[in-house]
């Protein structure tokens, strides 16, 4: 809320109702000055605020960000990553083992780990997914010769050595230098197997465990930060109800011990979607409720139903608008299920976890259909900018995420064939947001127009802005209209910048995307669009667009 008064020298200036402190539940509201504000600049800015056109029909673009009052930290696990034993997301995306011609380091290729870490991926979560639930984690560790070949029923059928697991998925995470976030088998594995894992990955004591880890080469327990009780188990991992999952994970996670000073977050399976009933069962239980710190959500983009999801490139504006909507939805989601925490968890212990998210079409014609695998253009650039935004506004209830999938499968980051590899529009866009990770949220109030499409519109612009250790102010937009370009009124309160700079992702076409052959056409450029004139910026966002601008004093 932004309102003029006068101070004490009878001086006009802009306020903010800022949070000011908290008791039993009741916040109580501090009025903040605006420092620097002359009265000139403190009527344009209310003018500008309340400004409609005199036919009401253009709502003004504006986005006012309050630079003096950062609020909770962006947990840099948002910005965490997915990677499945399906198609070639692990084999021949990732591993390709110490034998393989293709450059690698433990047989993880060399140009994958180089592009990732340019990212800082903050934690990776294998092996599944629906995998998750049929893997057996002592199939895949000892000498690789002697471990048992598995099928992937899940994905296509086909048979696995299993030379990529515990002790090579470690290592992986060891060279990203990221958290490992493992996904226990609650679907066909038992208790007894999954607290022996947790054991032989985090236990420094002397037990069968430790020492059969040491006998497979590993001396010292690794750090493990995550692990899920279960995946989908409402669907895949075994179709239980909320009730019978809720009993199951209690019995799961009373034998999943904190081993040395390895602390457990531990992830309930939560729900898909709307699904709010599931969240209520798991939360309304004060005992249920003692045994998880966090509690996932998966959420797809699919434009046309699960029948048939569209193409990746050959797309026509309505699809694009569709999962542009669609991708807007997750704030809805996260809404419904954060307001059923808030009654049982006001103090906000519990995180959600969105472990599953993205676009998803058709697989790419002439490719196994149980590989996923598809291009990744623009609209999934977008649609990127358009999640990691909601999950930065909702940084006080998630605390983690993860796009599926990052490599070869659905909206990757990385694609790979033999011994190349290409980066994808949304491997910019998580370049261009990292950012965001571990800043502090300001708080904004944006206004747009909308993006209309027959009957049925959304706003045009989605942002979200922080402010990092160094006192810098980042800002991430994106226009969403594929046909025209937005200027934004911008406003910043609170504290005087001098010098701003910008990355702009964008691209001729809605549906252009990087191959093997041109992997340059969509890639980040030099942002110029913006002006800055006593405390306002003016920013042009072409169409189709996603900018992130850097703002320091």
């Amino acid at each position: 809320m932004y309102w003029l008064r006068k101070d004490r020298t009878n001086l006009v200036k802009v306020c903010v109702l800022a949070p000011w402190w908290q008791k039993d539940n009741v916040r109580y509201f501090n009025i903040v000055p605006m420092k620097k504000s002359s009265v000139f600049l403190s009527i344009l800015f209310i003018l500008s605020v309340f400004q409609i056109n005199a036919q009401d029909k253009v709502r003004v673009n504006q986005l006012v960000i309050v630079a003096n009052n950062p609020g909770t930290v962006i947990d840099k696990d948002i910005y965490g990553h997915f990677s499945e034993h399906l198609g070639a997301c692990i084999y021949g995306g990732i591993w390709v083992g110490t034998d393989s011609k293709i450059p690698n380091t433990y047989g993880i290729r060399n140009d994958v780990l180089l592009a990732l870490r340019e990212i800082k991926v903050p934690n990776l979560r294998w092996p599944g997914g629906c995998f998750a639930d049929t893997y057996h984690w002592k199939d895949g560790i000892g000498p690789k010769e002697k471990r048992t070949s598995i099928v992937n029923t899940n994905w296509g059928g086909i048979t696995e050595d299993n030379s990529f697991g515990t002790h090579e998925f470690m290592k992986l995470t060891e060279l990203l230098g990221c958290d490992a976030y493992i996904n226990g088998n609650v679907g066909s594995g038992s208790v007894r197997e999954m607290a022996e894992w947790i054991e032989y990955l985090t236990s420094d004591s002397e037990n069968p465990m430790t020492k059969l880890r040491k006998e497979n080469g590993r001396d010292k327990p690794w750090k493990l930060k995550y692990f899920a009780i279960g995946n989908e188990n409402w669907g895949c991992g075994g179709n239980m109800t909320d009730e019978f999952y809720a009993n199951t994970m209690r019995q799961y996670s009373t034998f999943l011990n904190d081993y040395a000073d390895n602390k457990l977050y531990r992830v309930a399976c939560g729900p898909s979607d709307y699904n709010f009933a599931w969240t209520e069962t798991l939360m309304k239980d004060a005992g249920t409720r003692s045994m998880f710190q966090g509690l996932s959500i998966h959420y797809y983009s699919v434009v046309d139903g699960w029948g048939f999801k569209g193409s990746a490139t050959k797309f026509d504006e309505r699809e694009w608008f569709e999962t542009m909507r669609l991708n807007l939805q997750m704030d809805n989601i996260i809404k419904g299920h954060a307001a059923i925490m808030d009654r049982y968890d006001p103090q906000k212990t519990k995180g959600l976890v969105i472990d599953e998210w993205g676009n998803w079409f058709n697989v790419e014609p002439g490719t196994n259909p149980g590989f996923l695998y598809q291009q990744n253009s623009m609209r999934d650039a977008v649609t990127a900018a358009i999640h990691l935004n909601i999950f930065n506004q909702h940084a006080d209830r998630v605390k983690s995420a993860n796009l599926a999938q990052m490599v070869n499968v659905l909206q990757s980051v990385i694609l790979t064939k033999d011994d190349k590899m290409v980066l994808t529009p949304t491997y910019y866009v998580f370049r261009m947001f990292k950012v965001h990770q571990d800043a502090q949220l300001l708080n904004i109030d944006l206004r747009c127009e909308d993006y209309v499409n027959g009957s049925k519109k959304i706003q045009a612009i989605s942002a979200s802005a922080s402010v990092d250790k160094e006192g810098k102010v980042h800002i991430s937009l994106a226009n969403l209209n594929p046909n025209k370009p937005v200027v934004l009124t911008c406003p910043v309160i609170g504290d005087t910048y001098k010098k701003v700079t910008g990355e702009i992702l964008t691209s001729s076409e809605m549906n252009s995307f990087n191959s093997f052959e041109t992997p340059d056409v969509v890639k980040p450029v030099t942002f110029n669009g913006f002006s800055m004139k006593e405390g306002i910026l003016t920013i042009t966002l072409p169409s189709k667009s996603v900018v992130v601008l850097e703002l320091t004093k």
